[in-house]
């Protein structure tokens, strides 16, 4: 059935009443929770320009114990995403949630380098599984024609923590001195709480599956069993892959090398984007909200790119479109140079309406040729492996800067990773498996 006929059709009442349902219930905690989470991940580039002269830390420093955030986060990825699939999302999810929630509290504490690095290896171990978790988890809930913009919308909770964090992340470190604590150790105290008290809201409201969901009437539950049992079916009767087959499939490793390409782009500009725009001449008091404008632009190109693949029924060059797009803002960057701040944030606007849009569009694949335990270790593995790109990515930049004194060739660096990204996913090619699957007539 071909885009035209997808958008023609009129869909059943309890389809709609369904999806719209389930949406309302469960989108929400997901959301929250995913806020929480880049929140937590991120705020250690906000604290970056104040903590750092506290400890004496470079650049260097600074984004190896950043980055190491991803590689416990990749060792346990894994794991983690096994165990959820095993013992269910409520559970394991409020797990995550109430871990990472008081390790990231705890990096208000550190005292020199090697603390800094111990608690983001914890942090990163803690957390890991979240975010693949949550993809199967909608795979679980949500038939794949309406996939990529609950996926956007989930995703929009990274971009709104940018646009929002900054700011709030500027007022909290002018408590500088309250208490005894600097600015920045309340910036990790305070934000550590919303994942404390996500974790008690999805213990209570979150449902595992369709079936336990008594929220849903009779038929509701019926049709939304039905019909993603047949999405299934149907996947599984082109190819059925093991978990065992899943670690040595080519489509998998070349969607786990255009993450880790995704990865290292968006940690490398997201957390030495604050240090990025004081070099552009921005007062300390507004860093924080001239960096959250880049992730305004982006929060709503992401919705419309999300749906329109949907709508469209095509992944591929949506992914990559949206990652030329990325490397072209980041490459302009270098060009137009510090001396014109203005344009300069124009590129880093175009730069993260592309790492934003790619993101729901790419997660539609590997949920497209994987299903059931194999789908659980395919995303751990996709986002786990591809996740050192955020170990990479911080800790080439911060090398890069220490060694030239500019950001223009770490800018032009991180430049590379998405058209990597981009090369990869084309490479994968399509696949009847990869296209948004419409309502059934």
């Amino acid at each position: 059935m071909d885009a035209v006929q997808q958008n023609s059709r009129k869909i059943d009442p309890v389809e709609q009443e369904t999806i719209k349902k389930v949406a309302w219930r469960l989108i929400p905690i997901l959301v929250l929770g995913y806020f929480a989470s880049y929140l937590d991940r991120v705020n250690v580039g906000m604290a970056a320009p104040t903590m750092m002269p506290a400890f004496g830390f470079s650049s260097a420093v600074f984004g190896f114990g950043a980055g190491l955030f991803f590689v416990g986060y990749t060792v346990a990825e894994i794991p983690s995403n096994l165990i959820l699939n095993k013992t269910g999302a409520r559970r394991w999810i409020a797990r995550i949630l109430i871990t990472w929630g008081l390790l990231s509290g705890l990096t208000a504490f550190i005292w020199n380098d090697w603390s800094f690095y111990a608690v983001r290896l914890l942090l990163g171990t803690a957390e890991a599984g979240f975010f693949p978790g949550v993809m199967l988890y909608m795979t679980w809930w949500f038939p794949s024609y309406y996939r990529s913009r609950m996926v956007a919308i989930f995703y929009s909770a990274s971009t709104v923590s940018l646009i929002i964090g900054p700011p709030i992340g500027s007022l909290l470190l002018q408590l500088n001195g309250v208490l005894g604590l600097y600015g920045w150790q309340w910036l990790f105290v305070i934000e550590a709480l919303p994942a404390i008290i996500m974790s008690v809201v999805t213990w209570r409201l979150l449902t595992d599956r369709p079936i336990d969901a008594t929220w849903l009437r009779p038929e509701q539950r019926t049709w939304l069993s039905e019909r993603l049992a047949a999405e299934r079916a149907q996947r599984e009767a082109i190819r059925k892959y093991t978990l065992g087959e899943t670690f040595y499939n080519s489509k998998v490793w070349l969607l786990t090398l255009a993450g880790f390409g995704n990865a290292a782009g968006i940690y490398g500009t997201v957390l030495f984007l604050p240090l990025i725009v004081k070099g552009l001449g921005v007062s300390t008091n507004m860093i924080g909200v001239v960096s959250a404008l880049p992730y305004l632009f982006a929060f709503v190109a992401m919705i419309y790119w999300g749906w329109h693949s949907d709508h469209s029924g095509e992944r591929i060059w949506h992914a990559a479109g949206a990652w030329l797009l990325c490397a072209a803002g980041l490459s302009a960057c270098v060009i137009i140079g510090v001396g014109h701040p203005v344009v300069t944030m124009i590129a880093l606007i175009f730069a993260a309406i592309g790492q934003a849009s790619c993101f729901p569009v790419f997660w539609a694949l590997p949920s497209a040729l994987l299903t059931g335990t194999a789908a659980a270790a395919g995303f751990a593995l996709v986002n786990g492996v591809a996740s050192m790109g955020g170990f990479f990515g911080p800790w080439m930049v911060g090398f890069v800067r220490d060694a030239t004194g500019s950001d223009n060739l770490a800018l032009l660096c991180l430049a590379l990773a998405p058209v990597i990204s981009a090369i990869a996913v084309i490479t994968v090619g399509h696949d009847r498996r990869m296209e948004g699957i419409p309502p059934r007539a």
